[in-house]
């Protein structure tokens, strides 16, 4: 038998499918996303912890649009901010997929996590875009790739870390948002198997001469990934990496302003647009809050400069 799951729709902010019980707990979880995102959504984590200790196992259903749905644990502390409604979802990319819909390009989601952002570049609202999920963790791939299905399998799926050099690294953390490469074992993690971005190239999954858009968000292996993509930057290609508010010498874009070409740009949403930034010094009033991940975009290639300054 086929397991059905409880479906908040987004658009409506209706619930199908849940019972009073779990009707009743999304409601708690929706107020306190509301309530949380007025202080960065300090202790938003811990209160959905509680809740799902209530309900363990249980998954549920976000409808993005009619027809992209991302599932996810219910009550999961990261995710479950897709509740509330306060606030866009790292708007800073969402802004750039939507103004660059009219394109054509390939999506390298790199530190796919469930695939929130492969769900939506492949639907028809942000271009039905090419996409390659790719993913660490097993028991996190598991669920992106449950989303690809759950999508008509319109996106590709590689279980893989991304870095430096193609080989073998340890995954550590217990956190599906917050995992880490080491290179020592630990009773907790798990060895998976590493490519470079470049190697996408080689294998067929990124096409020669095609424009691609990678989002890094590989928890602290940025840096590494671009070290192992010197072809693809080359080339009609723009980056969009995490650079956490928690670090305040802002290390993935000072590396990219001091030791590689590419041009910086940062959404600033009090100007309402993406800023060229020639100094690391401007993100101190961009980055906000310490507890989450900014977006900086990183370009050698006058078709996405175009685009970004547009």
């Amino acid at each position: 038998m086929t397991a059905t799951y409880p479906q908040f729709d987004s658009a409506t902010g209706t619930i199908h499918g849940a019972t009073p019980f779990e009707w009743t707990l999304l409601r708690a979880i929706q107020l306190g996303a509301r309530i949380s995102a007025l202080w960065g959504y300090r202790g938003f984590g811990a209160c959905c912890r509680i809740l799902q200790r209530l309900i363990p196992g249980r998954a549920f259903t976000v409808m993005l649009a009619h027809d992209t749905a991302f599932r996810f644990p219910f009550a999961d502390g990261y995710w479950s901010m897709l509740f509330g409604g306060a606030e866009i979802y790292e708007p800073e990319i969402e802004g750039f997929l939507k103004r660059t819909s009219g394109e054509k390009y390939t999506l390298v989601d790199c530190g796919a996590n469930y695939g929130y952002w492969s769900v939506l570049a492949s639907g028809p609202r942000y271009g039905s875009q090419r996409v390659v999920a790719i993913e660490p963790a097993s028991d996190t791939f598991t669920i992106l790739k449950s989303n690809a299905v759950l999508n008509g399998n319109r996106f590709a799926c590689i279980r893989m870390a991304v870095g430096a050099r193609s080989g073998r690294v340890h995954l550590s953390g217990y956190k599906h948002e917050a995992r880490a490469v080491t290179d020592a074992d630990d009773i907790d993690g798990e060895n998976v198997g590493m490519l470079t971005l470049d190697s996408l190239i080689d294998d067929g999954h990124i096409g020669t001469g095609e424009k691609t858009v990678v989002k890094l968000d590989v928890e602290g292996l940025e840096i590494a990934a671009l070290a192992g993509s010197r072809r693809l930057l080359e080339s009609d290609c723009v980056v969009i990496c995490e650079d956490h508010g928690s670090d305040r010498n802002h290390t993935v874009s000072r590396h990219i302003l001091e030791k590689t070409p590419l041009k910086l740009f940062c959404y600033d949403l009090v100007l309402g647009r993406f800023e060229n930034i020639t100094n690391v010094a401007a993100l101190d009033r961009i980055k906000r809050f310490r507890n989450r991940g900014y977006n900086v975009f990183a370009t050698a290639s006058p078709y996405w400069e175009a685009r970004l300054r547009a």
